[in-house]
């Protein structure tokens, strides 16, 4: 019967998240943040490719597809964009896919 209510409680929380994105969606902001090089944050095709070019002064552009859904757009403020989505999985796993592209590998990030 654990196992069970596990199963339920997992069932009534996705039900949940789905009726929150309905009525009011979920934003997930994010921010660019350097020490040296600018960092440059394009947004094409229809709001759902994030391009991020020069980061850590490198010539090498890293492209995001956005899944299914998932619209970007800056806010206003300097170097911050916001995913917009009514599936709060497809957004949150946006923002982790952008993340993860700008990973800094080899390198000592303390310095």
């Amino acid at each position: 019967s654990g196992i069970n209510a596990e199963y339920g409680r997992t069932i009534c929380s996705l039900n949940e998240n789905m009726f929150t994105g309905v009525r009011q969606g979920y934003k997930y902001k994010l921010k660019s943040v350097y020490a040296h090089f600018h960092i440059n944050i394009n947004i094409i095709n229809d709001n759902t490719l994030v391009e991020v070019n020069n980061f850590l002064g490198e010539k090498f552009v890293r492209k995001v597809n956005l899944l299914t859904g998932v619209t970007c757009k800056p806010t206003g403020n300097k170097d911050e964009i916001m995913l917009e989505c009514n599936d709060i999985e497809n957004v949150s796993r946006s923002a982790a896919f952008i993340q993860q592209s700008t990973t800094v590998k080899n390198k000592d990030i303390r310095k």
